[in-house]
């Protein structure tokens, strides 16, 4: 009966971008997992990408936060209020009442926190809401069918933290986390520019300078880009000009630590499993698969196929459509 169908909102609440799916009017929200407040009220007064673009130019009246850091929640009332921010706006499509809410987290997120999101999407007038691992709702979103008896091995590079997992029949056989990921490579690119070119950069530079011309192509045509910043000597205001060679160079040590997760996961799996993950293949997905020659370098690192997500951005969201529809029905047509 159309009274026992609900509404699927899907929530991939990611260390670094935040995505929201509501059925019927497809993704509404993917921008950056960063909420701002006002110091003095306590009041949000933005999210998302206005939120993101405040980092680093605040001043002392102003609090920008990013609910997760290294895969797990650091400021539970900052993850609370970012997901209220959305919920409102999901609230102008539709009433959440009657609906099913499924929030997708990375696996370090403890229990404690799991039920502390879970509650918060019931005190916003959800009726029913569960949680899933990233892993498991990616691979569907990949294309995968992990509800088969053969094995799906996939490389998630998230902001906080690498997930490395084997799935079969539906769930999660083996899997395993570290927190080496594209957060962990902005880092590393602040240190470099400090140490190599004098030159103190925030965040918000080292993104663009890990978009722009990263690479793990050897010998690849090589990018240079002008960025702006600090001079560690004179304190004042100052240029360098950055290579890809040199991000090649910074890579290679970090993902030399992510292929030996990967190596130890693939130890650990059965001999049955082992044999599917020969013939099927790795899949890639998330960020850091958009990395020109994360295919290449895998294949040759780990001597099996692989390939990269055709939407590796927002695979996680597109898995929660499957995951919702096997949980329940919906009040509109499940086709969006």
């Amino acid at each position: 009966m159309a009274k026992d169908k609900k509404l699927g909102i899907g929530i991939d609440f990611g260390t670094t971008n935040l995505l929201v799916y509501v059925q019927g009017h497809g993704i509404i929200f993917d921008e950056p997992s960063v909420v701002a407040f006002d110091i003095e009220t306590g009041d949000v007064i933005a999210g998302g990408t206005d939120a993101f673009n405040m980092i680093g130019k605040t001043h002392s009246k102003i609090r920008v936060s990013k609910p997760l850091r290294d895969g797990v929640i650091s400021d539970m009332d900052a993850a609370q209020a970012l997901l209220k921010y959305v919920f409102k706006r999901v609230q102008t499509l539709r009433s959440l009442k009657n609906s099913l809410c499924l929030i997708c987290c990375p696996s370090e997120v403890t229990q404690i926190e799991r039920e502390a999101l879970k509650e918060l999407a019931l005190q916003m007038g959800i009726t029913d809401a569960f949680i899933e691992e990233e892993i498991k709702s990616g691979a569907i979103g990949s294309g995968i069918d992990i509800y088969s008896p053969e094995a799906a091995m996939i490389i998630d590079l998230g902001g906080g933290t690498t997930d490395v997992g084997v799935l079969s029949l539906g769930d999660v056989v083996l899997s395993k986390s570290i927190r080496i990921a594209g957060n962990y490579i902005d880092q590393e690119i602040i240190k470099h520019v400090h140490k190599q070119h004098n030159l103190v950069i925030g965040p918000i530079t080292a993104e663009k300078v890990k978009t722009e011309i990263s690479t793990l192509i050897p010998n690849d045509k090589e990018k240079k880009l002008l960025i702006s910043g600090r001079d560690l000597v004179t304190g004042l205001p100052s240029a360098a000009t950055i290579s890809s060679k040199e991000i090649f160079e910074l890579l290679l040590p970090i993902f030399g630590e992510i292929t030996n997760v990967v190596y130890t996961v693939l130890e650990q799996t059965p001999p049955e499993l082992a044999s599917d993950i020969v013939r099927k293949g790795i899949t890639v997905e998330g960020g850091g698969a958009l990395i020109p020659g994360i295919k290449e370098y895998f294949e040759k690192a780990l001597n099996l196929k692989v390939r990269t997500a055709t939407e590796a951005l927002r695979v996680v969201v597109e898995g929660t459509k499957v995951l919702l529809k096997n949980r329940g029905s919906y009040l509109v047509n499940p086709q969006d």
